[in-house]
């Protein structure tokens, strides 16, 4: 797929430029990324080389990975790297992608994360016509899982020893998004309880509105 830029109110999301490399090999020093991400450790100048000249161009070459630089659009800083992964299902009938994500620690805490989600979310649903979108983090990210659910994400519960990192079999919690989700999203959803086995507690049918947990497939959100 040939790649595309997505813009907000505050940010502009591109693909990687070889002059990104130097921002990104200073992001990836915070352990957090590595520890919560598929990023290696140690991480060097080489493998943000790497990975903005090589990987995410290939990425989009081969519909394997739709990488986002998302920069500031005051300043131009480089705020954090979003995308769809796992495109393999991108393709009917499973019509499914991953969303990911890192955000350099000096940026979190300001709602960035979540504006360029919903960039990305609602082209994935408008333009490339997914029907499930899934988030997946090892467990424990409760960083990852507050953006998630600020987007509108159900938590659909654990996978477990889903992930190898470190050497070690770790749990995976898992969230989905449909289109309807997406267009009636609200923060106050983070709200929303849970019930003792980790699944949404069923809401009541207003204004014909499904309840938590029916699957309601209908016109993508423009």
């Amino acid at each position: 797929m040939k790649p595309v830029t997505l813009t907000t109110e505050r940010l502009v999301l591109r693909p990687f430029e070889p002059s990104d490399a130097p921002a990104v090999y200073a992001a990836c020093q915070d352990p957090d990324i590595p520890r919560w991400t598929a990023v290696p450790s140690p991480y060097g100048l080489r493998d943000a080389e790497q990975f903005v000249g090589t990987a995410v161009p290939e990425g989009w070459r081969d519909d394997t990975a739709y990488t986002f630089a998302v920069v500031s659009r005051a300043d131009g800083s480089l705020i954090g790297s979003m995308g769809l992964v796992r495109l393999t299902q991108l393709r009917a009938p499973e019509r499914q992608a991953e969303l990911g994500f890192w955000t350099a620690k000096e940026h979190r805490g300001r709602g960035y994360t979540v504006e360029a989600a919903r960039a990305v979310l609602r082209w994935a649903f408008g333009e490339l016509g997914v029907e499930r979108m899934e988030w997946l983090a090892e467990a424990g990210n409760e960083g990852s899982r507050a953006v998630a659910r600020k987007l509108g994400f159900h938590m659909e519960g654990t996978l477990r020893a889903k992930l190898v990192h470190g050497g070690t079999r770790r749990d995976v919690w898992i969230g989905s998004l449909l289109p309807y989700d997406l267009a009636g999203a609200t923060d106050d959803l983070a709200g929303t309880p849970d019930t003792a086995d980790g699944t949404e507690a069923a809401g009541t049918a207003e204004q014909g509105r499904p309840v938590a947990g029916t699957t309601p497939y209908l016109p993508c959100p423009r």
